[in-house]
């Protein structure tokens, strides 16, 4: 009987586990038959229309649609109950990425329901149902993220875990849609292009399955038809933030935190000026490059070439920058002697498997890249530039995932965060040593008692008490002086070598986030010479390498953005 009854938390542990693991097989097979069903379309399977495909999605949203209402209802009725919260997850700078995301993704379904109305004759009425809905979804997510994202459920667990779960594979397949849609617009420009750089003899015929009626307003289709597509890349960051912004609430479900408070680093500009301004300024380089290059590419086949040279040579140049910041930055860690925090973590541990996950997009791509360059029998001049923008961008991505993983697992040093607050007078014969209120305030979360004593600091280092008129503080005063200064210097000249270190660790991720965010914009804007070179296309073949492509960049995009976020969060943290 003691053994039955002796161990309540592994019985507790026993259903949630299998709960977790049903919720999560739940979301996988809901998610492979989207999927499928979105691959059907592509492929003009038989008996397969794009209505089918978005009646599922539909019917997805909806069903999220009422499991949040639900939440956010029974959250209402049970406000004044203390909730346990995931103080990493959802952070207010995230929320802040997100909401940005979906007010485009807002513009965006608008755009949709303006393309429906002008060829309402010939379209399916899902195709005006689902942007109506998903501007609804949209609305309702982000404010259910705002409100609860930091949750930690501990009440109606197992159903808890299947909605939850179900929100991620929704917006995981809301996702697949939008970089299917937008993949298939970039590849019937890629074969114009590609014809212009001389390879006629890539005869592949693509649909972009094109409405096939007249639009009853001529400016206004050509608006919304272009402008789609200009706004998908926001649309697809937004639903894979929203996805992994969900599965972090999903893994918290019955998990058990400690309570302490924690310390809280908001942004500054204040030190990361050199930072801020070279990355300003590859950000403004970028931004003229990927203008430049959208106007060339595909004019003829010389300023196609000229294109892409140049495209490789800002990227090469960018690439090398990045590369020396992360070295510097993790030469720096090295000198440091500080602990990591490997507590349990699950929004740090996700950030740290899409750094890796993520990359793998680009590590792909490159050593295609490389495999084609060394196999190929022709070489036109500008490809060669392709062989150290590869090779840079597999080293890049190393030194920068070992920054940003020690980074985020590197605890705080509090100590120096409240020594700056401290101003040390150093004692000098008449004087009296004082210590300024506002350390007064941050001892111990209190102010020091009013009778004048002021706790020591540093021991063995400085300690002071005030004392108005007392004789026998002036004996040996001129000794302490001697004392007090040596120590001054010493607290002052270590001191000034850690902020010193930190002020450099700050500028390189200041700088790292600026370059991260240029490196987002190319091949979220149709710049992507992976599809342009045409090196690739003759040795692996046109089909077998687009699908390449179509499959890594979607992460490469992603690794670039949530780069940025996290080394954004590195800033605020060091």
């Amino acid at each position: 009987m003691e053994k039955a009854f002796g161990s309540p938390s592994v019985g507790g542990s026993y259903p949630q586990k299998n709960a977790e693991i049903l919720s999560s097989q739940y979301g996988i097979n809901l998610f492979l038959a989207g999927l499928l069903l979105t691959f059907a379309w592509a492929v003009h399977a038989v008996g397969i229309s794009k209505s089918h495909l978005l009646s599922y999605l539909i019917t997805l949203m909806l069903i999220q649609l009422l499991w949040m209402l639900w939440y956010l209802g029974r959250s209402c009725t049970q406000r004044r109950l203390i909730r346990d919260k995931d103080t990493h997850a959802g952070a207010r700078w995230l929320k802040c990425g997100i909401t940005l995301f979906a007010v485009i993704t807002l513009i965006l379904d608008s755009f949709k329901i303006g393309y429906y109305i002008d060829f309402s004759n010939c379209l399916s009425p899902t195709e005006g149902i689902f942007p109506v809905t998903h501007a609804v979804h949209t609305i309702l997510q982000v404010y259910f993220l705002w409100c609860h994202a930091k949750d930690i459920i501990q009440s109606f667990k197992t159903l808890e875990r299947f909605g939850v779960i179900h929100s991620v594979f929704t917006n995981l397949l809301l996702w697949t849609n939008g970089v299917l849609t937008e993949s298939k617009h970039q590849l019937n420009e890629h074969k114009e292009r590609l014809i212009t750089l001389g390879f006629g003899n890539i005869t592949i015929v693509l649909d972009d399955h094109a409405p096939q009626c007249n639009c009853t307003t001529t400016t206004l289709c050509s608006i919304f038809s272009q402008g789609i597509y200009y706004l998908y890349p926001f649309n697809i960051e937004y639903h894979i933030l929203a996805s992994t912004m969900l599965y972090v609430l999903w893994k918290n479900i019955g998990r058990k935190v400690e309570h302490h408070q924690q310390h809280k680093t908001p942004f500054k500009f204040h030190g990361i000026t050199v930072g801020m301004i070279f990355g300003l300024v590859v950000l403004t380089s970028t931004i003229a490059i990927v203008v430049v290059y959208l106007i060339q590419i595909g004019r003829s086949k010389i300023k196609s070439e000229l294109a892409l040279t140049m495209f490789y040579l800002h990227a090469i140049f960018v690439l090398a920058l990045m590369c020396t910041a992360g070295i510097v930055a993790l030469l720096i860690y090295r000198l440091e002697d500080r602990s990591l925090d490997n507590s349990k973590n699950p929004a740090r541990k996700l950030d740290a498997e899409l750094l890796v996950g993520t990359a793998a997009g680009s590590w792909l791509l490159s050593w295609g890249s490389i495999l084609a360059i060394i196999c190929a029998q022709a070489h036109p001049k500008y490809t060669w530039y392709n062989l150290p923008y590869s090779v840079l961008v597999i080293i890049e991505k190393y030194i920068q995932n070992l920054f940003i993983i020690e980074s985020i697992h590197r605890e705080q040093d509090k100590v120096n965060d409240d020594i700056k607050t401290l101003r040390i007078v150093t004692v000098s014969r008449g004087s009296t040593l004082s210590l300024t209120p506002a350390y007064k305030e941050i001892y111990n979360g209190r102010a020091a008692p009013e009778s004048g004593e002021v706790p020591c600091l540093l021991k063995g280092s400085v300690c002071g008490r005030e004392s108005q008129g007392s004789a026998t503080a002036e004996a040996g005063q001129e000794k302490s002086s001697i004392t007090h200064s040596a120590s001054g210097v010493s607290f002052y000249s270590g001191n000034s070598v850690t902020n010193n270190k930190r002020r450099i660790l700050k500028n390189i991720a200041a700088f790292l986030f600026l370059c991260n965010l240029s490196l987002w914009i190319p091949p979220a804007f149709g710049c992507r010479p992976e599809y342009d070179n045409g090196l690739e296309e003759i040795v692996f073949g046109f089909e077998p390498w687009i699908i390449v492509v179509n499959l890594a960049m979607p992460f490469s995009i992603f690794y670039r953005m949530h780069s940025a976020a996290s080394l954004f969060e590195v800033n605020c943290k060091t």
